[in-house]
């Protein structure tokens, strides 16, 4: 069976896994009872368990993958122990390591290694990790550490690799809005476009709702951004970028800074170490820090 016929199997599966719709990736998974391949089979189960880990529903994925399990989804557990336990986390970095350094070729290997990686905030083994993969998702993902590091100018040479592998993917389409986003400026209208046309297509979805409003938030169009926020908040309470967003706007509007502070304390409580929350941590105790070194020698004035 060709490649072709591959990836229309899982075409369905792979897209909504990739606009954000964990649940019906899982359901579309489902009604795909008779693959035609072990092949087809096992990414339909890759699919699935990473789309329960991004549901944080962990002990999914480790009650099932077995050490009979294939190979190829072997490293799915490793990171469903990562995310699900920070005491593991130092180990599971070392497993990593050694696997690695075995020169063992897994587009799955390579991709949970990089999330590992980058949640790690060590972005450059993230990057050379997946340097050596050729896929559409490898190329996604180093755009979005590019963006992190605010080098739009080497994630666009990155997005035209995508573009000629592969111009009308759901993946290449989703890598040109988030250049389009950090490029700023007219480049703005053209993602929030991108992200209409995929809602359009396949439904509005918290990573698309998010797309939205980064755009809009980046025009001024305050109204219009908190409208797709508050459809992403009804879509899932608890959906960080939701939460980072909805911050951000009300510090640009100026409202009560009661509600920024809801929504802050929200994101504490649903995702306590997410990279916002350890950053602000960061700054927090970086002030108190300054604040002590320059603060006054005597703390009363004698009389």
């Amino acid at each position: 069976m060709s490649r072709q016929q591959h990836d229309d199997e899982l075409f369905e599966i792979k897209n909504f896994y990739y606009i954000g719709n964990y649940q019906q990736c899982i359901n579309e998974a489902q009604k795909l009872r008779k693959p035609s391949t072990p092949e087809v089979a096992i990414q339909r189960d890759i699919f699935t368990y990473r789309s329960y880990m991004a549901q944080n529903k962990f002990l999914v994925v480790l009650d099932e993958i077995k050490p009979s399990s294939p190979e190829e989804i072997q490293p799915l557990r490793l990171l469903a122990e990562y995310l699900s336990s920070k005491q593991k986390r130092e180990s599971i970095v070392a497993q990593i390591d050694q696997k690695l350094a075995s020169n063992v070729e897994s587009d799955t290997l390579a991709l949970v290694a990089a999330t590992i990686y980058v949640n790690q905030n060590n972005l450059e083994t993230a990057y050379r990790v997946l340097h050596a993969s050729e896929s559409l998702e490898a190329l996604a993902f180093i755009i979005d550490i590019l963006l992190k590091i605010d080098r739009v100018d080497l994630a666009r040479k990155k997005l035209k690799e995508m573009q000629e592998k592969d111009d009308d993917a759901t993946l290449t389409q989703l890598a040109q809005a988030w250049v389009n986003n950090a490029s700023g400026g007219e480049k703005l209208q053209d993602a929030y476009y991108i992200y209409q046309e995929l809602v359009e297509k396949y439904g509005a979805t918290p990573l698309l709702l998010n797309g939205q409003a980064v755009a809009l938030l980046g025009q001024g169009k305050y109204e219009e951004a908190e409208a797709a926020l508050q459809e992403a908040l009804d879509k899932d309470a608890n959906y960080p970028d939701t939460l980072i967003n909805l911050i951000v706007l009300h510090k640009h509007t100026g409202k009560t800074p009661e509600i920024a502070s809801r929504y802050l304390s929200q994101l504490k409580d649903a995702q306590p170490d997410h990279p916002y929350i350890r950053d602000l941590k960061q700054k927090e105790s970086e002030f108190s820090r300054i604040c002590k070194q320059y603060g006054p020698s005597v703390s009363t004035i004698p009389t």
